[in-house]
């Protein structure tokens, strides 16, 4: 991780020295091994280097290009070198020694804006073109890496994040009320549809899939890719579907292995990271280097409360894993005494921003420490992998099925997958018929998740009719298919935010890359050309990927469709200890005037009640619980920031 950032004077007012060590001094909170910058009057880029990759030690960051006159900084990790170097011409003899950073200058200097179509990566990277007095970036397809900016008739100003442009005395610290009522309203674990926006007033950020220019004093955003499905790929056998994957996926593991450290990963007892995995541990066997896992526990005296189907610890599953693939150094690791609520302070330091996913916080932080710890260089994670790999929803094809009146396929399938999972033919039957007539045609008002908004907050901000306006579900009964779902996580740019936001600054805190080749833009375009038979087939759902990874993953793994693991079923179990000062400071927070022109206190203080005395572990997913937490994370986030 670099963060990148940089100055631009609108007005060709020269840049001071000061504010240039002041903007990079405010990043040396953070670990790095090198800081640069280039200053030449009324423009600044700086970096605040990480060396990931063998090519990034002591690079030059920011590097100019004297002949073309033009500089660039960068946080990137390109992963299709070969192909550019093949394209640019570049001579094998540079080919190993070339940065990522020169990579994407030279692609400039042939495509210009275009630059970013050309791209596979993780990448944030701004060039600023002296000749022309032209500025030119983009952010990756995933937002994989972050990009904030402020933009005046005046000036121009960018940073990997948001704390270095406080340092600037033309930007007011001020809390933005549109993304704050988004944040209440949606139940969902995104935070805004506009996907420029931030919680600051005076600072946006350039979105996944963007490029943004600046020329003449006009901003300029242009959206550079968007992922369709579109023509579907045609083979002749399920085996030629099989390698395919294989071969896609594979390229996307061993080209995100580009590290002078160790290689690490998350590993569960699933599909995706353990394919990752599978594939990971036995490319780096090829280079006599050993894959470290990290996999989270339950706590100690956590007793299992989740149905039989669910698992929540996973280690059998996981051991199975480690012990099939073999080079692996693998980790378990319980977080004693860490809890939801232990480390909401620390994630608002590093988001900068309030969040909603606080069921797993403690272990993935806890993950990246653990691996920082043992000089991991790349942390590999399959998070994507639901809507890519191992896409499959077999109840959902099934009920298509049946709506397509393909009857002798249906049966064929539905018989399969009852012997698979081992419950009747005439119960798996009954849910894929109940799929096609459920759908509700009643109009429903905002249920009570939503709620947690002030309604005179919701009413100044109109925030529920715009929502709506969206397409955003606010009911919880949404008509929507699962296909239709996949078809708006590609879409639609604010479901890839916050992966990728708390992913590129825990790598800036931890010195680490968070890398998911289950998010290559290679491998999505791939499974989205797949027909929709690969992936329910044989009665198998996530059918092409269990196919693909035979003697990969162990068959107990790889064909496991009887249970899944659930993780942060302990949360609140961590909880009771301090349960007491848990509601104590809901029961403060219902009384300070900081919240409640935002916070729909009535909905907060029947929460508490509901779980004051006998919270059960069982609580952990439920709405009132969810209510309780996603409010007091948004309340620290307004005394800290306000």
């Amino acid at each position: 991780m670099s963060a990148i950032t940089g100055i631009y004077h609108i007005n060709k007012e020269p840049i001071s020295l000061d504010i240039v060590n002041n903007v990079m001094g405010s990043l040396k909170e953070f670990p790095c091994d090198d800081s640069q910058f280039w200053l030449k009057g009324n423009v600044f880029l700086g970096c605040h280097a990480q060396w990931i990759t063998p090519e990034s030690i002591n690079e030059q960051q920011p590097f100019y290009d004297y002949e073309k006159q033009l500089v660039i900084t960068s946080d990137a990790i390109i992963d299709n070198r070969s192909e550019l170097f093949d394209i640019l011409q570049i001579d094998h003899v540079d080919r190993k020694t070339m940065t990522d950073n020169q990579l994407i200058l030279l692609a400039y200097i042939k495509w210009g804006e275009d630059t970013p179509k050309f791209l596979i990566g993780d990448f944030a990277f701004m060039i600023w073109d002296e000749r022309k007095q032209e500025l030119f970036g983009a952010r990756d397809f995933s937002g994989s890496r972050t990009l904030y900016y402020y933009y005046s008739d005046q000036k121009f100003a960018f940073c990997s994040i948001n704390k270095p442009l406080f340092q600037l005395p033309f930007i007011e610290h001020k809390l933005r009320e549109e993304w704050m009522a988004d944040f209440l309203s949606i139940p969902w674990n995104f935070e805004s549809i506009d996907t420029t926006s931030t919680v600051f007033e005076n600072i946006n950020q350039l979105p996944p899939s963007h490029s943004i220019s600046l020329i003449k004093g006009e901003l300029k955003l242009t959206r550079y890719n968007t992922l369709l499905e579109g023509e579907k790929l045609k083979l002749n056998s399920n085996e030629e579907y099989e390698e395919a994957l294989k071969e896609v996926f594979e390229r996307a593991v061993t080209s995100r292995l580009r590290t002078h450290r160790k290689v690490g990963a998350h590993l569960s007892g699933g599909l995706d990271s353990g394919s990752v995995v599978g594939i990971a541990a036995n490319s780096l066997k090829r280079e006599n280097k050993q894959l470290h896992t990290f996999s989270y526990i339950p706590a100690k005296d956590f007793v299992d409360w989740t149905p039989k189907n669910r698992l929540a610890d996973e280690r059998p599953l996981i051991k199975a894993t480690v012990d099939h693939v073999g080079n692996i150094q693998d980790n378990y690791l319980d977080f004693e005494g860490k809890t939801p609520l232990t480390d909401i302070d620390d994630w608002l330091e590093v988001l900068e921003m309030p969040y909603k996913f606080f069921e797993n916080t403690f272990w993935l932080k806890g993950i990246f420490e653990e691996a920082h710890s043992q000089n991991i260089g790349v942390l590999l994670n399959g998070q994507r992998g639901n809507w890519t790999i191992s896409w499959g929803p077999v109840l959902d094809y099934q009920a298509g099925l049946l709506r397509k009146m393909q009857l002798l396929r249906l049966y064929n399938e539905i018989n399969l997958y009852s012997k698979n999972i081992g419950v009747s033919k005439s119960r798996i039957f009954s849910i894929v018929r109940r799929k096609i007539f459920s759908m509700s045609s009643l109009k429903k008002q905002p249920s009570q998740i939503l709620q947690m908004i002030n309604p005179e907050f919701e009413h100044k901000l109109n925030s529920f009719e715009k929502l709506r306006d969206y397409g955003i579900d606010l009911t919880g009964n949404s008509k929507d298919s699962v296909y239709d779902i996949k078809k708006k996580q590609f879409q639609d740019l604010f479901y890839w935010n916050i992966t990728g936001t708390y992913g590129s600054k825990l790598s800036l805190r931890y010195s680490l890359w968070g890398r998911d080749p289950t998010n290559d833009l290679r491998v999505a375009r791939f499974c989205l050309s797949v027909p929709e038979e690969q992936f329910v087939n044989g009665g198998l759902s996530r059918s092409l990927i269990r196919r693909s990874m035979k003697n990969i993953l162990p068959d107990e793994v790889r064909l496991n469709e009887r249970s899944r693991g659930i993780q942060g079923a302990d949360g609140l179990h961590r909880m009771m200890p301090v349960w007491g000062k848990f509601i104590e400071e809901l029961e403060n927070m219902c009384r300070d005037s900081l919240v409640t022109e935002y916070l729909n206190i009535k909905i907060i203080k029947q929460a508490i009640e509901s779980l004051k005395y006998k919270p059960k572990p069982s609580y952990v997913y439920e709405m009132n619980f969810r209510i309780l937490m996603r409010s007091l994370i948004f309340y620290r986030f307004v005394k800290k920031y306000n």
